[in-house]
């Protein structure tokens, strides 16, 4: 499984982890960095775990932390490895080649320059321009484009609102430390106590259902931001298994990675063409 010509995802979140899996999934080698502190929200599908757990398992597919020595061992292992590396250095590496950058961070803001040029950048989702800041940008709203590559502009602007009931979405009533009550995958009823921030601050659930996610113990979170999923289809296998949606814009991906020969041959490494 290992290559030196690689495909760099920045984020292990669970749209990013879709990514990753579809890319893994087709033979190509895949490297993640993340924060020293992730905030993925789904956790039980996101890379971005291996961060707190040393080691992250996604639908049968292994994820490791790894120091930057360690990266030929992880790939060569059949894992996935993750970096804490939120400025990318990685790309500075004589060692590695990276030809192909996929920015699924979804900060939503036009990104800073990478540390080198790249062949192939791609964006996911607002902030990116297809043509001025990346060479392609895959649309993450759902929408009858959900998923589509982007070569020439950006996608759709960034609703501000959560897709469906906007209920579902826990956010932080105050500043403070999070602790969880309730585990990914339990079941919670309307009123019931999810997570606590700062020992005096309650976050409850707005409906019944099961909670999707929850971000990790112990971090510091401002208020207002997003903390918590509850799904109201109560079915906690849902939470173990990546999205729909997370699938979808990892096909896209996959698609503007496979389109150009160039890359195509380099990261198969096999003369595929």
């Amino acid at each position: 499984m290992f290559k030196d010509n690689l495909v760099l995802v920045r984020g292990g979140g669970d749209l990013a982890t879709g990514v990753a899996l579809r890319l893994y999934r087709a033979g190509i080698g895949v490297v993640i960095t993340e924060l020293p502190q992730p905030l993925a929200v789904r956790r039980t599908v996101s890379f971005a775990e291996a961060v707190y757990e040393g080691v992250w398992e996604v639908e049968g597919v292994r994820a490791r932390r790894v120091e930057a020595e360690q990266l030929a061992a992880a790939l060569e292992a059949g894992e996935i490895p993750v970096l804490i590396d939120p400025q990318a250095s990685i790309l500075l590496s004589s060692f590695f080649h990276f030809p192909v950058v996929i920015d699924a961070r979804l900060l939503k803001t036009p990104p800073p320059p990478l540390p080198v040029p790249v062949p192939l950048h791609i964006g996911l989702g607002p902030g990116f321009t297809a043509g001025s800041d990346c060479h392609a940008v895959i649309e993450t709203r759902r929408s009858h484009t959900l998923g589509r590559v982007i070569w020439q502009g950006p996608t759709q602007p960034d609703s501000g609102e959560p897709e469906g009931d906007p209920r579902r979405v826990l956010r932080a009533p105050v500043d403070g430390v999070l602790w969880g009550v309730k585990k990914i995958g339990e079941h919670v009823e309307e009123g019931e106590v999810v997570a606590v921030i700062g020992n005096q601050h309650s976050v409850i659930s707005p409906f019944a259902g099961v909670l999707r996610g929850i971000i990790h113990d112990g971090l510091m979170v401002k208020r207002g931001m997003k903390i918590g999923d509850v799904d109201p289809r109560n079915d906690p296998s849902y939470c173990y298994l990546v999205s729909d949606k997370a699938l979808a814009i990892g096909g896209g991906a996959l698609e503007a990675v496979l389109s150009r020969r160039e890359i195509r041959e380099k990261l198969l490494g096999d003369g595929q063409a």
